[in-house]
């Protein structure tokens, strides 16, 4: 078999799609430089954070997203190619499951925040406490459901918006939020074409939320719609083949959860969390098929669920199996497995900057308002 057919990463096309469309998703997969990367792309793998989080805060609940981090740099690399192709606005929808680390290595908020919002230091009691005597501080679960914006300016001169919109619990409900959104922004920035093209909406779902709720079907359902077409948007779904406590098997009737595109003719890639740089091509190919033809792609990216549905929960209670040491308690951490693969010269060198060192600067900091500048350098959460 052709060696593009033995990778990590699979697509989808159907039938009822236009030719055209599965001609242009053949030329490219069957590609000869199909999966082939420079040596200057750099993989930067965000798991310095994640394990700060583990060790800094053990008894505080913040949605991990060990066992999918591969999405955090594919998400980067999605939004470069797009804005390679013109896009300037990017609006983000997303679950409460990785948000801290998408707000810390894709939107930049300052970590020092974070940290503070942990504590309940992020605010004056103060200003929100009358008769209320005493010092007071109070973390509860607000930090994993905000969301923030900003600007960030390439080498090469690029300008872009980057927009995370605010989610409460109800996982799918700030889909149509971002599509309101972004289609507002289409507008006021003239409603030509290419506008439509230049403003990129994003939403990341779970499996179980991506399969189960109806939200998803009617914000898809729209897409063609007159006044509701937003040129297309990139759905990717963070496959951890568990919904809560749910298996497959027992929470939807088809093989795949994203077939749900299937009734829209979005062309669906199907790629693996252990190869990270085609979780990355597969993203950077949703960007380029939405750009071309206007439409939504949906990338769907297996992986696990390391811990439980939250830190303070006990998997082995719920999937004994699963988690038990022959299955996910023995899996390789994404940073060892890639560094230990044939891909190790796309890989960051990380060797001057062990994890010891860089928890030893944050806990210098401990929660005061600087940190110093040269963690950031060092851990690769923040990268221009």
């Amino acid at each position: 078999a052709p060696n593009h057919l033995l990778r990590h990463l699979g697509r989808g096309i159907h039938a009822h799609q236009r030719p055209e469309r599965c001609n242009w998703i053949r030329g490219r997969v069957e590609n000869p430089r199909f999966l082939k990367y420079d040596n200057e792309k750099k993989l930067h793998l965000a798991d310095t954070f994640e394990n700060f989080l583990a060790h800094k805060f053990n008894t505080t609940k913040r949605f991990d997203l060990d066992g999918g981090e591969a999405i955090e740099p594919a998400l980067k690399d999605g939004i470069d190619r797009a804005s390679e192709l013109g896009a300037h606005s990017f609006i983000i929808g997303m679950p409460h499951r990785g948000r801290l680390n998408v707000l810390a290595n894709v939107m930049r908020k300052p970590m020092q925040l974070i940290f503070r919002e942990f504590v309940g230091l992020n605010c004056d009691s103060n200003d929100h406490s009358k008769n209320i005597k005493g010092e007071w501080g109070s973390s509860g679960d607000v930090k994993y459901h905000l969301g923030t914006s900003m600007d960030r300016t390439y080498p090469d001169g690029r300008h872009i918006h980057l927009s995370l919109v605010a989610n409460p619990s109800h996982l799918e409900c700030v889909n149509p939020v971002v599509v309101g959104k972004a289609r507002a922004k289409q507008y006021y920035c003239g409603n030509r074409p290419e506008d439509m093209c230049n403003v990129v909406p994003i939403l990341l779902h779970g499996d179980a939320a991506f399969a189960g709720q109806g939200v998803v079907y009617e914000t898809m359902q729209l897409a063609k719609v007159p006044d509701f077409d937003v040129g297309g948007i990139i759905h990717v779904v963070v496959n951890n083949q568990i919904g809560f406590t749910t298996n497959p098997v027992h929470s939807r009737s088809t093989p795949y959860c994203s077939d749900i595109g299937k009734a829209f003719g979005a062309p669906i890639l199907h790629c693996n969390r252990d190869d990270p740089l085609a979780v990355s091509c597969a993203l950077e190919t949703a960007m380029e098929y939405r750009h071309e033809w206007g439409s939504d792609a949906i990338v769907d990216m297996i992986c696990y669920r390391r811990l439980g549905h939250n830190e303070l929960d006990q998997p082995l209670f719920t999937q004994p199996k699963l988690n038990s040491f022959k299955g996910i308690e023995k899996a390789t951490h994404l940073k060892t497995l890639h560094l230990s693969s044939t891909s190790i010269d796309n890989m960051e060198d990380n060797d001057n900057a062990p994890d010891s060192l860089i928890n030893s600067h944050l806990a210098e900091c401990q929660f005061k308002d600087e940190i110093p500048p040269e963690f950031y350098k060092l851990s690769n959460l923040q990268i221009a």
